[in-house]
């Protein structure tokens, strides 16, 4: 009989383990290198009074600054992330937490001894800047690999305060996420959900384990659950409403005192997202309800209830398909899906999901999910928790690779100082290899109940990403909005503005509960303003770009892999751009909903097909 207990982590086949031989082949080349950080850190510390001379500072003085600086970044970032890593697959490991808290102790370190260099820079004579890195200039081949670095940090400079300004917000840095991690203590240590009674005996309910509960088939048990977990948050609201409402106003605060119009925008600037990109999403999902209305019903069809409630959208509308995909069974099949991509892609990837870049599969110690950790120096690696039997598992393997080549092309293309990508831009690459496969497996399938299967998981993931993460977009919008006009965040203020979101977007056929506008006060996110909406911009673009590149030649191919390789050289609007998409523009979210539209049609006939 095959034993089913997780393994513990030395009893993991090394195959099936990353190679982290990259990064470092031995421990003492670990530590060797940990212990150079401090040299490195001093060098880089004595330039201050240089760089600090701003009128007498000469190019080749400033230019030496600048290697130094980045051979001390660079170096700090592959000994953190080979701790990093090592610590992810077994947090209980003594050595991996030693390991790691040495180098935060170096790291500290050198944080505060060069936590001067962006100010010193901020004030040098922009001119001077100007002229030393202009490509035309007789410096400009010098500076080339800091040129994009240095630019946007000039970009940030009329929001930079003086150099008393900045210190007294440095010193409040610490206090800046209290809202945050109070919110965090209070709901994911201090709440206690209780036991729910089930078929199988009492178990455990938790901010993990409530979800499953929500996708059980049994409606008592479903709506035991929901109103159990936010009975505890209704005993809490008031002070969850407070400690939102903190965070709120130091997101107003720290917006004011930096010169911005408002805290979205200030959230924006730093990517160069106009505004209009938010307001176009928001705008262009309200006039494209009809499809989600129509999603909805159709749950309600299949569910055979009189009233749709809250607690009934969760439930999967087909039951998951018993297929056993072995994990080189999967890298083949993710081989085959991106085809389109053409040879390079197709097998560096294949190479590195068998050869070294992932970790594959559970074990004890090792942190739950999936992600991709692509740095400058060492394979870009995926972290895995793969099982076999589990088919959305063979999309998070395609959507963690889409990361790893954005890494491995964005490495290969940019200097160090440039080459790491914005959110914005990292989630069309990994969305754009899922709609891949997606497109591969429903083609290739000739059995109904998969079809159906395949097409119900993949219009619930464009829900989620699309129209859910917009609704919580739109959220943060009105809270922040009415606090800049003097409307104070009372906790009945925060759950009437949800409600009317929920209404809106859920439609006429949800009847909601007296507490589910207290969902509104349970999302992390929230309290990392205006981030969720990427999310939502990432896979309208990644739809465009799967069309252009499948229907498309050399040429939209080209411009794709041009959009991989730029790194962090262009703002992601611009990056996104050469790709072939206007995220300015409200046509890729229109698109993104004409999809969800058809997706929800060819799921509505799939259902009829199946008994």
């Amino acid at each position: 009989m095959k034993n089913l207990t997780t393994p513990k982590r030395s009893e993991v086949a090394e195959k099936d383990k990353w190679d982290l031989s990259s990064l470092y082949k031995t421990e003492a080349d670990w530590n060797a290198d940990l212990e150079k950080l401090p040299g490195l850190t001093d060098k880089v510390a004595k330039y201050q009074s240089v760089i600090e001379d701003g009128e007498n500072l000469t190019a080749e003085a400033f230019l030496e600054f600048l290697k130094a600086y980045s051979e001390l970044d660079r170096l700090a970032a592959k000994i953190g992330h080979y701790a990093w890593l090592m610590k992810s697959t077994d947090s209980g490991d003594s050595e991996n937490v030693e390991r790691m808290g040495k180098f935060m102790i170096k790291a500290v370190d050198t944080s505060s001894k060069i936590s001067w260099f962006e100010p010193a820079i901020m004030a040098l004579p922009e001119d001077k800047l100007r002229s030393w890195i202009d490509p035309a200039g007789s410096t400009g081949k010098d500076f080339a690999d800091y040129r994009v670095a240095i630019e946007k940090m000039l970009y940030m400079k009329s929001h930079i305060l003086s150099e008393k300004e900045e210190k007294i917000l440095s010193l409040l840095g610490e206090s800046m996420g209290t809202a945050n991690e109070g919110f965090s203590v209070l709901t994911n240590v201090d709440f206690d959900f209780g036991k729910i009674t089930t078929p199988e005996g009492e178990k455990e309910l938790t901010q993990s384990s409530y979800s499953q509960f929500l996708q059980s088939t049994d409606r008592k048990l479903r709506e035991k659950a929901f109103r159990q977990f936010y009975s505890v948050f209704d005993n809490h609201k008031n002070t969850i409403a407070t400690l939102y409402a903190g965070s709120v106003k130091q997101d107003v605060a720290m917006a004011r005192i930096r010169g911005f119009n408002s805290a979205r925008e200030a959230a924006l600037y730093g990517d160069k997202v106009p505004v209009k990109v938010y307001d176009n999403l928001i705008d262009t999902l309200h006039k494209n309800f009809a499809p989600l209305h129509k999603f909805y019903s159709i749950v309600k069809k299949v569910l055979k209830v009189d009233d749709l409630r809250h607690y009934d959208v969760y439930v999967p509308l087909v039951s998951a398909v018993k297929k056993i995909t072995p994990y080189n069974e999967a890298a083949e099949i993710i081989k085959e899906a991106l085809q389109p991509l053409g040879t390079e892609y197709v097998d560096t990837l294949y190479d590195g999901l068998l050869n070294g870049w992932v970790d594959r599969y559970e074990n004890k110690g090792k942190r739950s999910g999936a992600f991709s950790a692509g740095g400058f120096d060492g394979v870009p690696f995926m972290f895995l928790n793969y099982k076999p039997d589990v088919i959305r598992d063979l999309f998070t393997m395609v959507h963690e690779g889409g990361h790893s080549m954005h890494s491995w092309y964005s490495v290969r293309n940019n200097p160090y100082m440039s080459h790491s990508y914005t959110i914005f831009e990292a989630e069309v690459a990994s969305t754009f290899n899922e709609e891949l496969l997606f497109r591969h497996l429903i083609k290739n399938t000739d059995d109904p109940k998969m079809r159906a299967y395949l097409l119900s998981i993949h219009a619930g993931d464009i829900l989620a990403t699309l129209y859910r993460q917009t609704m919580f977009a739109e959220f943060e919008k009105i809270t922040h909005a009415a606090l800049e006009s003097g409307t104070p965040l009372t906790v009945d203020f925060l759950r009437s503005e949800y409600r009317k979101l929920l209404e809106a977007y859920f439609g006429p056929e949800m009847k909601f509960e007296d507490v589910s506008d207290l969902e509104g006060l349970r999302i992390p996110h929230f309290y990392r303003a205006f981030y969720v909406y990427k999310y939502s911009t990432g896979i309208s673009a990644s739809l465009t770009l799967a069309d252009r590149v499948l229907s498309g030649g050399a040429s939209e191919k080209e411009d794709y892999f041009n959009f991989l390789k730029s790194g962090g050289s262009r703002y992601p609007i611009e990056a996104l751009k050469v790709a072939g998409v206007d995220m300015a523009s409200p046509e890729p979210i229109q698109a993104a909903c004409n999809y969800f539209a058809k997706l929800v049609d060819d799921l509505e006939k799939a259902l009829s097909q199946i008994k």
